[in-house]
């Protein structure tokens, strides 16, 4: 695997820098339009779900992804932060940002991180729990022992990443990746033209936001989905923000739910030259990260 020279993650102003430089990546990567990150080519691409700091899962899907094998091969990521394992009562998962940020400044065009609830809360200070308990505060906790009185640099560098993120991932194949849909009672308001552009302040905003409608809605209709599906061209749409127990479920006739973060969580390959891809070829392709081997 290609690498970019490790940092110290206490130091406050490298931490920054990585941030600034992997969201400057994100913005420029030649297959980014809009709020799309685009997929072409004839490789694989390997989709996750929620990954919720958990490096141990995260570098065996960074191992299986092979990114050296191909620059046609792509790797989906997607809500990193605000894992339950917390040190002395606090949230360090700004690691987790730190090092996918190092992995997207290897493979800028291949490497494809999708704004998620829990980032999008921690970047605008909006309270979010799991398992109990503020994680957006433990988060600020966190950063608060990492760097002192440094905390609000590397905040501000996080939260720069977090706006630097697309919505999407899409393939040319037809498949969507996201964190999730709007919700039914949110389409009136949901703008469908948000793919085509680049997203503004008014779309991360709270209940009204596009963007923010996008990442924490649940509850999807067959029909709604159908209506989004026509609209925007999707045959196949790999989604987050559910827990799954495991790994891997059906949403919809065409809809894969993926969580990545616990002992089931599960991974999705998927052919970028398959014409068709459909929810029972999904099914039948994920599998548990927990059978990747992990590296010696």
């Amino acid at each position: 695997m290609k690498s970019v020279p490790s940092i110290d993650e206490r130091d406050s102003a490298a931490v920054a820098a990585r941030l600034a430089e992997a969201a400057a990546a994100m913005r420029e990567a030649p297959n980014r339009v809009g709020s799309v990150s685009r997929i072409e080519g004839t490789g694989r691409l390997l989709v996750t779900g929620d990954l919720h700091d958990n490096p141990q899962n995260l570098a065996r899907v960074i191992r299986h992804a092979a990114l050296d094998r191909s620059p046609e091969d792509h790797l989906v990521l997607q809500e990193l932060i605000h894992g339950e394992q917390l040190i002395d009562g606090v949230d360090l998962s700004y690691r987790m940002l730190v090092k996918v940020a190092g992995l997207l400044l290897a493979y800028p065009a291949q490497v494809h991180v999708l704004l998620a609830n829990h980032e999008l809360a921690q970047m605008a200070g909006h309270s979010v729990s799991k398992g109990g308990g503020c994680m957006t505060t433990k988060f600020d906790q966190g950063l608060m022992r990492a760097f002192g009185s440094d905390a609000d640099l590397v905040a501000t560098a996080i939260g720069e990443f977090v706006r630097a993120m697309p919505l999407v991932a899409r393939t040319s194949n037809g498949v969507l990746c996201a964190h999730s849909l709007p919700g039914p009672t949110m389409m009136p308001e949901f703008d469908l033209d948000i793919l085509d552009r680049e997203l503004v302040d008014a779309d991360y905003e709270p209940v009204h936001g596009s963007a923010w409608m996008m990442v924490w809605g649940r509850g999807q209709t067959e029909a709604q989905t159908e209506e989004i599906a026509g609209r925007w061209g999707v045959s196949l749409f790999c989604l987050g923000h559910a827990f799954v127990q495991e790994g891997v479920a059906i949403g919809g006739p065409r809809t894969v739910l993926l969580n990545s973060d616990h002992e089931h969580g599960a991974v999705l390959p998927l052919n970028l030259t398959d014409p068709s891809p459909t929810i029972e070829s999904a099914m039948f392709a994920a599998f548990p990260i927990s059978s990747i081997e992990q590296s010696s």
